[in-house]
């Protein structure tokens, strides 16, 4: 069965293999191609945002007032409030993080049992004096544990991208996904970043850091020629994937 398993999976492996070669061939020359301009809410596996809300507050009106309960301020205010509208996200990751554990245990125990009278004396002479009957029973027992662990990376990322309102939750925070793509000869940069962002987190001018973005998500990456060359080929991933050694 495991056979088997693993001959589909080489053979699907290899078709695979010669659709990405043929596409490869059919390109050799041309730079990487941009991703077209869509809307993302029309996407495959788009869905929208589901949190826990408070309840919706009418809009209720003084007498002789121009304000309303919802308002912002008294003056339009430019900043990206409904969907459609575009906000600059300012990208900064600027992670570090070491750490260092070491764990070392130990443990030995000793236990003697012998007998006497009549059993001992039965014990030495069936055993003609080998086996000394005070220490008949002798258990010893030793455990040793140690372990040393450590972790030391470093992030570092400055950048900034236009995003788009996708979607406004019942509480007035905003959804909102944005793309860029940067290409350079024959290489193309990727960013995307996406989450939920409060109104009054956007600054004046439009601008929102990337740290006040809830439940953010945020791509790096590239594609062509340089990554691909970075990429293990198919038949390495296979092998690493079901290699047991």
């Amino acid at each position: 069965m495991n056979i088997t398993k693993i001959a589909t999976l080489l053979m699907l492996t290899a078709t695979l293999a010669g659709c990405n070669t043929m596409d490869r061939l059919a390109t050799v020359g041309s730079a990487p191609a941009l991703s077209p301009i869509v809307d993302p809410t029309t996407t495959a596996g788009y869905q929208p945002v589901n949190m826990p809300m408070p309840a919706a507050i009418a809009d209720t009106y003084q007498p002789n007032s121009l304000y309303r309960t919802s308002a912002k301020g008294f003056f339009k205010d430019e900043r990206a409030h409904r969907i459609g509208d575009i906000l600059t996200v300012v990208v900064t990751v600027n992670d570090s993080a070491k750490i260092a554990n070491n764990t070392q245990s130990s443990r030995n125990s000793t236990n003697t049992a012998g007998m006497g009278g009549i059993l001992g004396a039965a014990v030495t002479t069936a055993s003609a004096g080998a086996i000394n009957a005070s220490e008949a029973v002798d258990f010893k027992s030793g455990l040793a544990n140690t372990g040393k662990g450590s972790v030391n990376r470093s992030e570092s990322l400055q950048t900034s991208v236009a995003a788009v309102v996708t979607q406004v939750l019942p509480n007035g925070n905003l959804v909102i996904e944005g793309h860029q793509e940067v290409r350079v000869n024959f290489e193309v940069r990727d960013l995307v970043v996406a989450g939920i962002v409060r109104p009054s987190d956007i600054q004046a001018n439009n601008t929102i850091p990337s740290s006040k973005i809830a439940e953010a998500r945020i791509a790096y990456g590239g594609r062509g020629q340089i990554t691909d060359v970075q990429q293990p080929r198919y038949g390495q991933q296979v092998l690493d994937a079901i290699l047991p050694f």
